[in-house]
């Protein structure tokens, strides 16, 4: 297996700069997923380490040697595509062993690896059959064994389970990060789901307009976003945003006034320190609260901020109030218990252990 580098990686198709700038490095036997929205360049970067697209500008290096210029049979790298691309006329056992015929292994050769495949798939009981006989997710099993039989120094996978339904994703989701574990293979992962991205990613690549935007373990993403737009697109709900003034108060200290009412919400002195030392007097910021790290109550305590509940929804085993907060809505997660009627007054009190500060002109968090 190899590390992957990317330096300095742009490619334009006309006027569009679909990958501007990259600076990526992908760790020997690491699991990393490119994440974004449709049209964020993902599937092109994919591309372009696979030799499938050449770069305008910038080094693709593998496992320590520079492979630009080299097209995508010479770089030793499996892509498996979502649609799957088997031949139909095959049987699963000729289509896993299409790469090793091509490459002119023996018939003993090719037996040996096909079956040792099939073993690490669960897949044995369908070699002889056609594709058209098989389930999404057994399609998706033989194209990855046609993949891994090769012993590749890397797989490029871009959303490899985007077609399959709910339950068949969560089933793939799970072999897919076994089969990584089992055989220690470099592997790079497209996809715009982030349940898929925070269950199987050793780190996450969070991508938007051809622009890396973050990169790091599931937590550091969810819990540390770099800028707005991670905080908004991991999770789900997304990331509460009230825009805030610093003000500072009689005593000295520094709070966040809600910018269309006078609510002003009390901040720890660590935050206060970081305003101070990072925005202007007269600049506003973002307090980002994720809404599970909000807590609710329907009696008033010590510190909770007075607020109108606006909508219930029920999710099972959690549930998600809306409230008004002056006239900002905020989504709050509550246990399953907590069952609140639309228009009653409750009360809230943010976990400042866990709140994130933006900048408001720039979107960038506030370090």
């Amino acid at each position: 297996m190899a590390e992957i580098v990317l330096k300095n990686i742009i490619k334009r198709f006309g006027d569009l700069v679909a990958v501007n700038n990259l600076n990526l490095t992908i760790k020997d036997k690491e699991f990393l997923v490119l994440l974004g929205p449709s049209g964020c360049g993902k599937t092109t970067t994919l591309r372009i380490i696979s030799g499938l697209e050449t770069a305008n500008e910038g080094e693709v290096i593998l496992d320590g040697e520079i492979v630009t210029e080299k097209r995508a049979s010479q770089r030793d790298i499996a892509f498996v595509f979502q649609l799957y691309a088997l031949y139909p006329i095959l049987t699963v056992h000729d289509n896993i062993a299409f790469p090793l015929r091509a490459q002119k292994y023996s018939k003993e050769k090719i037996e040996q690896e096909v079956n040792k495949v099939a073993e690490i798939l669960k897949i044995k009981h369908i070699l002889q059959k056609k594709p058209k006989e098989l389930s999404g997710g057994d399609m998706q099993k033989v194209a990855l064994g046609r993949a891994m039989v090769r012993r590749p120094k890397a797989f490029l996978l871009d959303e490899p389970i985007g077609t399959l339904d709910a339950k068949f994703r969560e089933e793939m989701r799970m072999e897919l990060k076994r089969l990584h574990v089992d055989i220690g293979a470099t592997t790079v992962y497209v996809t715009h789901d982030q349940a898929e991205a925070m269950s199987m990613g050793d780190r996450i690549a969070v991508m938007n307009s051809g622009v890396l935007q973050q990169v790091g373990t599931p937590n550091e993403v969810y819990s540390k976003p770099a800028n707005v737009f991670v905080a908004n697109f991991i999770g789900s709900p997304g990331m509460n945003f009230i825009d805030c003034k610093p003000k500072r108060k009689k005593n000295g200290q520094i709070a966040l006034k809600l910018l269309e009412n006078d609510i002003s919400i009390m901040i720890p002195k660590d935050v206060q320190q970081r305003i101070i030392n990072n925005v202007k007097e007269d600049g506003t910021v973002i307090l980002g609260a994720r809404p599970e790290d909000i807590d609710f109550s329907m009696k008033k305590e010590e510190g909770y901020q007075e607020v109108k509940v606006y909508v219930y929804e029920g999710m099972g085993s959690y549930n998600i109030v809306d409230v008004s907060l002056g006239n900002q809505k905020i989504k709050i997660r509550t246990m399953p218990d907590v069952k609140p009627k639309i228009g009653n007054v409750g009360f809230i009190q943010f976990n400042m252990d866990r709140i994130n500060i933006f900048d408001k002109k720039s979107g960038m968090a506030i370090p």
